[in-house]
């Protein structure tokens, strides 16, 4: 991954202050992930390039709880880490002035632990710090507790890299 050597440019200091906070409709103007991936409420906590915090309001009514597990429904591991990943990319991505031409993806996932259950009327706190940032990729660190209680921790890399072209639909073919 050459893109890690390369130092990020810092953009000209502007006028406008500086956002701390996030609402969904802001989350949703910054992250491709809509219903039911999209991960993150609110951010309320945020330092450029530094570091950020989210909320993750957890229902019932999400989807994966009908079968994981059906009388004990528990949020799957790999959620809360996507969880941590959309966190970062809230972060990275104000940073990227196209990114409706962008996606960020993972490139590893490392230090995962799951130290609780995460059930149904929990509210996830999810922090994330990042640990190198460079022009395409940044690694971060993301810890999420419930009531002050480390639930998951894991290390996660990811990249932005170009979105697919959308092409026009392709025309109906007719029956003869």
């Amino acid at each position: 991954m050459a893109a890690m050597s390369e130092p990020i440019s810092t953009p000209e200091p502007s006028a406008e202050p500086v956002k701390t906070t996030l609402d969904i409709l802001e989350i949703m103007a910054i992250l491709p992930h809509r219903y039911p991936f999209l991960l993150i409420d609110r951010v309320i906590e945020m330092e450029r390039r530094q570091r950020i915090v989210a909320i993750k309001n957890v229902s019932i009514n999400e989807p994966h709880f009908t079968g994981h597990f059906p009388d004990y429904p528990i949020m799957p591991g790999v959620l809360m880490v996507e969880a941590i990943a959309q966190t970062g990319g809230a972060l990275l991505l104000t940073e990227i002035p196209d990114r409706d031409e962008k996606l960020m993806v993972f490139t590893g996932i490392d230090n995962a632990k799951f130290k609780r259950p995460v059930t149904p009327g929990d509210q996830l706190r999810i922090e994330v710090t990042v640990l190198n940032w460079r022009t395409r990729a940044v690694k971060m660190e993301g810890k999420i507790t419930v009531d002050g209680k480390v639930v998951c921790e894991a290390v996660v890399t990811c990249m932005v890299v170009p979105r697919a072209k959308k092409s026009a639909p392709a025309a109906a073919e007719t029956a003869e």
